[in-house]
């Protein structure tokens, strides 16, 4: 093992290792509240969610390309290659959806009352659980490909590859299969992602406008950034926004791998690497922002009496 197969190794562990720890933690913290409280919180069924599929994402991809990063190899047979990179893709699908939903659902919540988006605010909790469920069927049906094409790894082997991930192999599909389910997939991104995008950019307008109308009104001496809704707005806004650049940059990297006749290592491991960011950075900035876990620390309960997050 070289110097560079070493550094990706330990890099790939420690995200797995922190980003698996505080998931676990997040979806416990999370699945308390909601069992401890007398009214479901819909955004704390949102992030149980997303820790969720955050976790999923780490186990099911992170843990083969650290052992394969640290010179394992063929260590899944054709059973353990078709359910790992099923259920990553599902899972990574599972995130996007969550990280949507939570965007859309806290727009409304700072929606103006006055708002044509009034309506909404009674009807959208009633839909949180049932579009998580979709999800699921949603994202399994989009990825059922990787069951159909994803073999153990190909040594020698005179069936063509497209992918070669060493542990495991993708032979390559019809022209019309490969193209249905890329389109399938950019379809899946490109709604979900722009969705958050403009909810996002909603949110960052009534903040603004929030603030001004706070500032008028109180002067100085008030500021309206310690209100639970404005933080979980700001929260949200964040996430969606390292979201956002993330998808960029694995868009753009995949792009030039795709395109690119010899392949770069450095490239390939550095994509890989940076692929697990939003899993290991999300439940951070869920933790920082959630006034309940100063709470939690200091009684050792999640509980609920510091109010909505």
């Amino acid at each position: 093992m070289d110097g560079m197969e070493l550094s990706f190794g330990i890099a790939i562990l420690l995200q797995i290792s922190i980003g698996s720890i505080v998931n676990v933690f997040l979806l416990l913290f999370y699945a308390s509240v909601i069992s401890a409280s007398h009214k479901t919180s819909s955004s704390d069924l949102i992030l149980a969610h997303l820790a969720l599929a955050n976790t999923i994402i780490l186990l099911t991809n992170g843990i083969p390309e650290a052992l394969s990063a640290w010179g394992w190899r063929n260590f899944l047979d054709e059973v353990g290659c078709k359910i790992l990179t099923y259920l990553y893709p599902v899972a990574w699908g599972l995130a996007i959806c969550s990280t949507c939903l939570l965007s859309v659902f806290q727009a409304v919540t700072i929606s103006p009352g006055t708002s044509r988006w009034v309506g909404a605010k009674a009807k959208l909790p009633q839909c949180i659980v049932p579009f998580c469920a979709l999800s699921w069927p949603l994202n399994m049906l989009i990825e059922v490909s990787n069951l159909i094409y994803m073999t153990g790894s190909q040594n020698g082997s005179s069936v063509r590859l497209i992918l070669d991930l060493k542990y495991c192999s993708t032979i390559s599909a019809s022209e019309a299969s490969a193209l249905a389910v890329a389109i399938a997939l950019a379809l899946r991104d490109l709604f979900f992602v722009g969705l958050m995008s403009l909810a996002s950019g909603y949110m960052v307008l009534v903040l603004y406008r929030h603030h001004w109308q706070i500032r008028h009104i109180h002067g100085t001496g008030r500021s309206s950034g310690a209100m639970p809704e404005v933080m979980a707005a700001k929260r949200i806004v964040a996430l969606v926004t390292l979201y956002v650049l993330l998808y960029g940059r694995q868009a753009v990297t995949l792009s030039v791998l795709m395109n690119t006749k010899g392949t770069s290592p450095l490239l390939m491991k550095s994509h890989m690497v940076l692929g697990f960011t939003f899993s290991v950075v999300c439940p951070f900035l869920m933790i920082v922002s959630d006034r309940r876990m100063r709470t939690f620390w200091r009684r050792g309960s999640p509980g609920s009496k510091a109010g909505p997050s």
